[in-house]
């Protein structure tokens, strides 16, 4: 079968797809990747054919500036909570005006490759999703952050709008995001998914969604004797640093630094993993070692705490290893994550001051009873099918043996 798969931001969304893509071009099927040309990387070696034809997380940002405006600017951006920013940004980031030029670049695809069998998609992109919606062909969102949080109501009028601009006919459930199903790798009672989404059908987490990584040489040689901790922004971050960095949701130099300085304080090694985003001025500690980038499923298979900015891709990877999470949410659905994150007893929410951060990083550190519980979600995971078992479950659902995916 011909399978579609959609992506758009960062590259952690890529790497979200990865695993599930690679699975299907493993099995003999077709698999065309359609993504922004900074995330293209992350297909290198897996057998599919990648389409760099999407507008990049900075040139799509652009959108977000009448968005900002209609909140006061980013002088009040700066007075809302995170949740406020994400509630009133949420149409914009997932279904403004760029999913058009998407969608656009889509259809060419199909002109050129023929009609796919099945769309793929990053659960934060919905082009691909309108796709399929006007090829009638069956559309899956894979593991994703925004999909947890990405109610149907929430993007129902700017997809309508989208539907508009591009001339396609209105389904008869236009809020209908999941008439298909959608993909986790998280157990289910350990779901991060808001109340308004669909039950997801569970495969276990890659331990390593890239293949042939290794650690760098200085990361052997760190003393075991002391506890180590990962910290770092993500992918997404430092994208925003570019030159659509003034319509930002948030600044990511201010996010690094607090980081960097809660990390200063701790009593444990720090692999702080910088996104790029430099850290010349900063006056850190010798048991701080910044790095631009880490092969981050690795480290954490030896750390043993994970500051983090909530991302979806690192929190399943954390529990995939059994590693507590100290969550500093910065957009997007970072902030709802670190909530469930609490809830579920996974670790800590933190609030953006480094001194209560770092509170909270040494408070985890002996926190037996969290790291139980991330024991017991760590298990809950193993005993998950593993992702090339998602091939059989496609591969019916395209071939219309089964209505949608079950939980």
């Amino acid at each position: 079968m011909l399978v579609l798969c959609s992506v758009t931001g960062s590259p952690s969304h890529g790497r979200a797809v990865l695993p599930f893509a690679r699975a299907l071009g493993d099995a003999g099927h077709r698999v065309v990747v359609a993504c922004p040309p900074d995330i293209a990387g992350v297909f290198d070696g897996a057998p599919v054919v990648v389409e760099p034809v999407f507008a990049t997380m900075a040139d799509s940002a652009e959108h977000l500036g009448p968005a900002v405006a209609r909140l006061g600017g980013p002088a009040a951006l700066a007075t809302l909570t995170a949740t406020e920013v994400t509630t009133a940004l949420l149409p914009t980031l997932f279904a403004g005006p760029q999913v058009t030029g998407s969608a656009r670049a889509l259809l060419a695809l199909v002109e050129s490759h023929g009609t796919p069998d099945l769309v793929l998609r990053d659960g934060g992109e919905t082009a691909g999703f309108l796709v399929a919606e006007h090829l009638g062909v069956p559309c899956v969102a894979a593991p994703s952050g925004a999909g947890n949080v990405l109610s149907p109501d929430v993007v129902a009028d700017a997809l309508s709008e989208r539907r508009d601009e591009l001339g396609l006919a209105a389904p008869d459930d236009p809020a209908a995001l999941h008439r298909w199903g959608r993909l986790d790798c998280m157990p289910p009672q350990f779901s991060l998914a808001g109340p308004q989404i669909a039950p997801a059908r569970a495969f276990r987490q890659d331990d390593q969604v890239s293949r042939g990584e290794t650690l760098p040489g200085w990361v052997g040689a760190l003393p075991g004797s002391r506890p180590l901790v990962v910290a770092g922004l993500g992918t997404a971050m430092p994208a925003m640093a570019g030159r659509a960095e003034r319509r930002a949701p948030v600044d990511p130099h201010t996010a690094l630094r607090t980081v960097a300085e809660a990390a200063s304080r701790l009593d444990a090694e720090v692999v702080l993993s910088t996104g790029g985003l430099p850290v010349d001025d900063l006056a850190l500690p010798a048991h701080v070692h910044p790095a631009p980038w880490v092969p981050q499923p690795l480290l954490l298979q030896v750390a043993d705490l994970f500051l983090t900015h909530g991302g979806y891709n690192g929190v399943r990877e954390a529990v995939r290893h059994g590693v507590p999470l100290a969550v500093l949410p910065q957009f997007g659905d970072q902030e709802h994550n670190a909530r469930r994150i609490a809830e579920l007893g996974l670790g800590a929410h933190c609030t953006p001051d480094a001194a209560e951060v770092a509170a909270t990083c040494t408070r985890l550190l002996g926190d037996d009873d969290v790291r139980a519980r991330m024991r017991s979600a760590q298990r809950a995971m193993l005993t998950l099918p593993p992702v090339e078992d998602t091939v059989g479950v496609l591969e019916d659902l395209a071939a219309r043996r089964v209505p949608a995916l079950v939980a």
